[in-house]
């Protein structure tokens, strides 16, 4: 598609900001009014649209398409998005170690073990750890909390931490990404820990290399997201 604008501005809607082309307001693909929370995640998205060339670039528009799925799905159907959401709490990638006489372990125990007390204490809850890979159920009261947390979050912020929680597999490691002061690389190592593992044994191939490589970007831009979506 040829580029069909010339003036790309940002401006103050009912309920936040939104992205002004040539003076008119852009929609979602789902065609609803595209609104956002903040004016830094507005003036993101139109940066988006201003590096846009000559012809359009589908895949320019990272941040845009994140914001649509918030808009058009979560906004919709909150329920629906935090009932994805849980379970991964009940499969959370940190509660599930190596049975302790493995060099495994004492890793895991290392980098896992701080980040799910944290959350005990952050959240009031109590997690179940695991050695093996025999599944056990996490306390309904867990859960519970957890959903209650997730309800606490805009639709911006559930969009970013669908992403974020995925590519985890954590949902611990997903809320901590959305925090203001998120390490980025702690906690992408963190849930890439066993990978990690693997690698110092065996090695690491040019095409793994480039899916993490990959997967990583996703990872950092959900977090821009969150953290954009929350500035004021």
């Amino acid at each position: 598609m040829k580029r069909f604008y010339k003036e790309v501005t940002v401006g103050e809607a009912d309920a936040g900001w939104r992205v002004l082309l040539d003076g008119r307001p852009i929609k979602t693909a789902g065609g609803r009014v595209q609104v956002v929370t903040t004016k830094p995640l507005a003036e993101a998205l139109a940066e988006e649209w201003a590096a846009q060339g000559e012809n359009i670039d589908p895949a320019g528009f990272v941040l845009r398409d994140l914001c649509d799925f918030a808009i058009d799905a979560i906004a919709v159907d909150r329920a629906e998005a935090i009932r994805d959401l849980v379970p991964y709490a009940e499969t959370d990638t940190l509660c599930y170690r190596a049975d302790p006489e493995d060099a495994l372990f004492k890793r895991q125990q290392d980098v896992w073990e701080p980040l799910l007390k944290r959350a005990e204490d952050r959240w009031g809850l109590t997690f179940t750890r695991v050695s093996g890979i025999i599944h056990k159920p996490q306390p309904a009261q867990t859960l519970a909390r957890l959903e209650q947390v997730l309800h606490e979050q805009d639709d911006f912020t559930l969009a970013g931490l669908r992403m974020l929680t995925s590519l985890a597999a954590s949902l611990v490691v997903g809320l901590f990404a959305t925090e203001p002061d998120a390490d980025s690389e702690a906690l992408w190592r963190a849930a890439n820990l066993e990978e990690d593992w693997q690698i110092e044994l065996w090695g690491e191939d040019w095409e793994a290399a480039e899916r993490r490589k990959t997967r990583l970007e996703a990872f950092e831009l959900a977090m821009r997201l969150t953290r954009l979506a929350r500035e004021s």
